[in-house]
């Protein structure tokens, strides 16, 4: 009896022995996070590259703007879409000094007479320190609740009308055809990525 109670026991350790290491060998891997987050990292900031220069070669004086910044949030492809309710998302980065500073999402949700699906980039330009550091410690930021946010207008010339620029936060907003002048970015969420 002791013999057959030692072989039932020697078996059912073989067989939960054996599942051990077959779990062990199926279990997929998971991705390593940090090599996940800097590949999206490096996506963003070739993107926010990409942006930055078709802003500075089809907007005259938005290279001066962004001069003048404190900072200049990117977010290069921000897909709105919707049939009657809406929204948009895309994800972007922060630079300060010329520097990458943080990665952020944009998102905002509509209602109204709508349908289809687009894309755009949004340019927020802290134009004082102040709002610059309003929005940096802030936990999650609303373009319009907070510092005054401004649509960037052309002027007659072509160029960014730099005189009617004052608001701490000024706003770009690009599509494939060019700088967009009647859109409206009250109410857009922007939360700090953690990658």
């Amino acid at each position: 009896m002791q013999k057959r109670n030692l072989v039932l026991k020697a078996a059912a350790a073989l067989v939960v022995g054996s599942l051990a290491l077959t779990g062990c060998t199926t279990t997929p891997d998971k991705p390593d996070n940090a090599a996940t987050n800097a590949s999206k990292r490096q996506a963003i900031d070739s993107s926010v590259d990409a942006t930055l220069s078709r802003m500075y070669s089809t907007v005259k004086g938005s290279r001066e703007l962004v001069a003048k910044s404190r900072g200049v949030l990117v977010f290069p492809d921000v897909i709105q879409a919707g049939f009657i309710v809406g929204g948009q998302s895309g994800n972007g980065a922060l630079r300060v000094g010329g520097s990458t500073v943080g990665y952020y999402n944009t998102s905002s949700l509509s209602v109204g007479l709508q349908a289809g699906a687009q894309s755009k980039a949004i340019v927020f330009l802290f134009m004082t320190q102040e709002a610059l550091d309003e929005f940096r410690g802030s936990d999650g930021w609303a373009a319009g609740a907070g510092a005054s946010v401004a649509l960037v207008k052309m002027g007659a010339n072509g160029a960014v009308d730099t005189t009617t620029a004052t608001a701490p936060v000024q706003v770009v907003v690009l599509t494939n055809a060019g700088l967009m002048g009647d859109v409206s970015i009250n109410g857009t969420k922007v939360t700090k990525l953690k990658i």
